[in-house]
């Protein structure tokens, strides 16, 4: 009789969908699933969404993967979870539900608070502590105005009533939570504890200091875990078994373990809603001296593992903004055919700095720029030239972290959404001057949550078996004469300085 097949599951909750994935013990996809979301824009600069909503869509795309895999739940022996991250949710212990909207990462309602702490005394701790700078873009800021603005918050949180978690977090409350298992799991792993400006990055423990210093109180957070570790199971009440979970990391490091960088020097960018380029620095606790961040990467056991990271707030959102908001595509993929009927931009430039700047400028008060318009410019110069801000916010990352290490990055692995467009990627190894790789399963984010899930439970004996599943698609040579890749690198830095905020040194 042949043996019982395995299967792992993988909870991919995203900016913009709730996504879930199949995959055998082959690490072979069977089924993807996804059910958008929307986000809600109340103020300029404030990006909030509904967590229920979100809840409730990654039920659904659950549902909707296990039937087109065509399984049986009880053969799911692990489920990885990946989430966007720094996006905060608080809700009451008791009821499970929501106490205001969620907090997405892209919010900067806070930034004139964090704009004064980081001029204060303790602005030198926070950035010591935890390897970031100090920035919206946290969690910390964000749990602290839910807190101070939502009423009878802080008094409850103080009392044990209130929770906060990470989308990661809030997506196990639920899973863990049916009819038989009143006790849900509040727990958070390593990768997304990083990105609060709450956990200390040496020790991988919540700080006390810290938690003084954005009045925050202890008994809402979650236990960390680590990344690739048994830690609850899904309720049978949801799909009929009780599935384990074994495996939590934020989104950015999930696709660096997709990408099978599980060792210092391999580095990965990911263009989804926005680009996260990552290099892996092993057991080396990394100090940026260009505006990256040091952060955890996630650990097949306890020891700790690290990674340099640039973050681009606006990369794959930008073609959604040339669809939604300009009308110029009808889908995401008619860009890159917008884009290629021009030979080039025509000396436009777009900066999608729609909520600031990210790495390594950090510049919350810049905004977008168009800039080089002239009467002929048409909406396909546009729209190329949205597309190649992708590749120059990508470049600028690089950069910083070429310069941080002193060692050039031979190779650039890419995935996420926007990663398809041929375009954008060949012009991303023009600009870098390096080869841009695809792999054959561009979803590595939330491969990366299965592997980590599926080792934890012994499906996959560990990095070396998972290693040797990575697969190249297409590698993207570069084929722009240096001279010409220079001029359009000065291009941008012109357009960029025009994005900047006054009060923000060049």
């Amino acid at each position: 009789m042949p043996p019982t097949p395995k299967f792992v599951l993988a909870v991919d909750e995203g900016t913009t969908s709730a996504r879930a994935a199949i995959y055998n013990e082959q690490g072979v996809r069977l089924a993807l699933e996804a059910i958008p979301f929307s986000a809600q824009y109340p103020h300029p600069g404030w990006v909030e969404q509904d967590a229920t909503a979100i809840w409730k869509a990654q039920l659904a795309a659950i549902h909707a993967a296990i039937q087109r895999a065509d399984i049986n739940p009880n053969h799911i022996a692990a489920c990885g979870i990946t989430n966007q991250r720094e996006t905060t949710v608080l809700w009451d212990r008791r009821t499970g539900q929501p106490i205001s909207p969620a907090i997405v990462w892209q919010c900067r309602r806070t930034a004139d608070f964090c704009a004064e702490l980081a001029r204060s005394a303790a602005a030198g701790t926070i950035e010591r502590r935890t390897g970031l700078v100090i920035d919206a873009y946290f969690s910390a800021s964000k749990i602290r105005w839910i807190l101070d603005h939502v009423p009878d918050a802080r008094a409850k949180a103080n009392d044990g009533e209130i929770l906060f978690g990470t989308i990661d977090t809030w997506l196990i409350w639920n899973l863990t939570r049916g009819s038989a298992n009143q006790s849900s799991t509040h727990v958070t792993d390593p990768t997304n504890a990083s990105r609060t400006l709450l956990m200390n990055l040496a020790t991988g423990e919540w700080d006390d200091e810290l938690l003084a210093i954005f009045d925050i109180p202890r008994a809402i957070l979650p236990t960390i875990a680590a990344s690739s570790t048994p830690i609850g199971a899904i309720s049978p009440d949801l799909f009929g078994a009780p599935i384990p979970i074994s495996g939590i990391a934020g989104d950015q490091q999930a696709a660096l373990a997709g990408q099978a960088c599980f060792r210092a020097g391999l580095s990965k960018n990911t263009y989804g809603t926005g680009c996260f380029a990552l290099t892996h620095t092993g057991l080396l606790e990394p100090h940026s001296r260009h505006r990256l961040l040091a952060t955890r990467a996630a650990s097949l056991n306890d020891t700790p593992q690290f990674a340099l990271e640039g973050s681009v707030f606006i990369g794959g959102a930008v073609i959604q903004w040339l669809r939604d908001e300009m009308g110029f595509i009808g889908t995401a993929a008619d860009s890159e055919v917008l884009a290629t009927s021009v030979p080039d931009s025509a000396g436009v430039h777009v900066v999608p700095a729609f909520v600031g700047l990210g790495a390594p400028h950090w510049d919350p008060s810049a905004r977008g720029v168009i800039s080089g318009l002239t009467r002929s410019t048409n909406r396909a110069h546009i729209a190329r030239a949205a597309l190649e801000s992708i590749a120059f916010q990508s470049r600028d990352l690089i950069d910083a972290m070429e310069a941080d290490s002193g060692e050039p990055i031979l190779e650039l692995r890419v995935d996420g959404g926007a990663a398809v467009n041929d375009f954008l990627m060949q012009f991303q190894a023009d600009i870098l001057g390096k080869p841009v790789v695809r792999p054959a399963d561009v979803e590595t984010t939330a491969l990366g949550a299965a592997y980590l899930a599926g080792i934890a439970e012994g499906i996959w004996s560990g990095a070396e078996e998972v290693e040797s599943f990575w697969r190249v698609e297409r590698r993207f040579e570069p084929q722009m004469h240096a001279s010409q890749r220079e001029s359009l690198i000065d291009g941008w830095r012109t357009a960029i300085s025009r994005a900047r905020s006054e009060r923000t040194p060049l």
